[in-house]
């Protein structure tokens, strides 16, 4: 009896508190008529949020119970000789999909693939280092502002301002290593998300180099070994692609080009990251994340290691970005703000840190699913923290947990070869 009571108890004060949060933001809705503003409450999703948080609150318990022993299923794992044949099927479906699709359906792609790029690169930050790192937006930012600041200033392509795009945001993470290298924790998280804003406040207010909150526009897409995928020459005497491979102009060609080249890009850091952790480097990375101490104790340099891990997470922002631009072919502050740095944070804590294949797996599901559910675009970031409290309460290490490399010594059973007791 008493237990019922306690769990009633609960119940209502968690519908309170509900309450309290759904009134404000749902339950009281602004609404113009002319020169008034009327202020109409829409009690109903009050009412429903109330009822589900006090039904939840009563059956908790016991879906705890009955959900006790259910866990989820673990991947079958691949053998060495069925490895590349899966790894070879999964490249040619994405290579063959924008050839298939649709356009709106190649764009999310193509978003989607920039975000798998930027996961990656602070999964080398956060996942592998341990470092946690709130303002990875900040060279996302410099690396889109550097191509867009070369092409406006200097006339240079996408290809020419590419490496210098990494280079740029790789000399920030760089400068940002210095001054958090005493830092952990809570303290490394506030002084890298100031620098972020740092970054998106610089871009506002520098007006005579970026265009303040405006931006940079008229950015020009990347070409094709030189050749324009527009319908008419961007110079005299000039070629498009079309009129080299003597085809009909279409639009797609553009956005296929960008869904293939960013496709490319996040191959090319996977492979890059994929082949990092098996370095030294890797290993002093994991060494610094498991214990700092012990990383000392090994003779490791913890300075080296942690600028090490932000220089190159940086570089494949400031790639990310380039492309972001190229992209859009507008940039702003608005596109790089603290929301930006929490959603790719996001990714890689939802995929599981340290974890690749989680982190591509995670960061499709982040884009793709709120295009599937646009009614639901209002509640967008509701739904999203709500989604994160629960893989934190169910699978707090991740969709794919990162799988380490051991070895397991057989127990003895008596005397060695030699007759020796072992």
């Amino acid at each position: 009896m008493n237990k019922i009571r306690s769990q009633l108890g609960t119940a209502i004060f968690a519908t309170i508190i509900a309450a309290l949060l759904i009134i404000p933001i749902f339950g009281l809705h602004l609404e113009r008529a002319g020169i008034r503003t009327y202020l109409v409450p829409q009690w109903n999703y009050v009412i429903w949020g109330c009822v589900i948080v006090f039904v939840w609150q009563l059956l908790r318990p016991a879906v705890k119970t009955a959900t006790k022993g259910i866990s989820f299923p673990a991947l079958p794992s691949l053998s060495a000789k069925s490895r590349p044949v899966v790894i070879l099927v999964v490249a040619l479906i994405a290579i063959s999909w924008p050839f298939f699709a649709g356009r709106n359906a190649v764009d999310i792609a193509t978003l989607a693939m920039i975000y798998v790029m930027l996961g990656l690169g602070l999964n080398i930050v956060v996942g592998f280092a341990g470092l946690l790192d709130l303002g990875f937006v900040g060279f996302y930012a410099v690396g889109a502002y550097t191509y867009a600041l070369l092409y406006h200033w200097a006339g240079w392509s996408f290809w020419e301002a590419l490496p210098l795009a990494g280079l740029a945001s790789a000399t920030f993470g760089f400068l940002l290593g210095f001054p958090v290298l005493r830092l952990r924790g809570d303290y490394l998280a506030i002084v890298t998300l100031g620098f972020g804003e740092i970054i998106r406040l610089l871009l506002v207010n520098l007006n005579d180099w970026t265009g303040g909150p405006d931006g940079i526009s008229g950015i020009p897409k990347p070409t094709f070994l030189g050749i324009p995928l527009t319908r008419s020459p961007t110079s005299e005497g000039g070629t498009t692609f079309a009129q080299f491979f003597n085809i009909e102009f279409s639009t797609m060609h553009m956005v296929i080009f960008l869904y293939l080249m960013a496709l490319l890009l996040a191959t090319v850091t996977l492979f890059i990251s994929n082949r990092l952790i098996r370095m030294p480097i890797g290993r002093a990375w994991e060494a610094l994340r498991e214990d700092e101490i012990a990383c000392r104790s090994l003779g490791l340099n913890p300075t080296k290691i942690k600028l090490s891990a932000f220089t190159l997470g940086a570089m494949f922002a400031g790639f990310g970005g380039a492309f972001f631009a190229a992209r859009q072919g507008i940039v702003n502050p608005e596109s790089f703000t603290f929301i930006e740095s929490a959603l790719i944070l996001a990714i890689v804590v939802l995929g599981g840190m340290g974890s690749q294949l989680g982190v591509i797996i995670a960061a499709i599901l982040i884009t793709v699913l709120p295009e599937l559910a646009r009614e639901f675009s209002e509640y967008r970031m509701l739904i999203f923290g709500l989604v994160m409290i629960l893989m934190m309460i169910w699978r707090p290490q991740g969709l794919l947990p990162m799988k380490r490399h051991h070895v397991e010594v057989p127990a003895s059973t008596g005397n060695n070869k030699d007759g020796a007791h072992a």
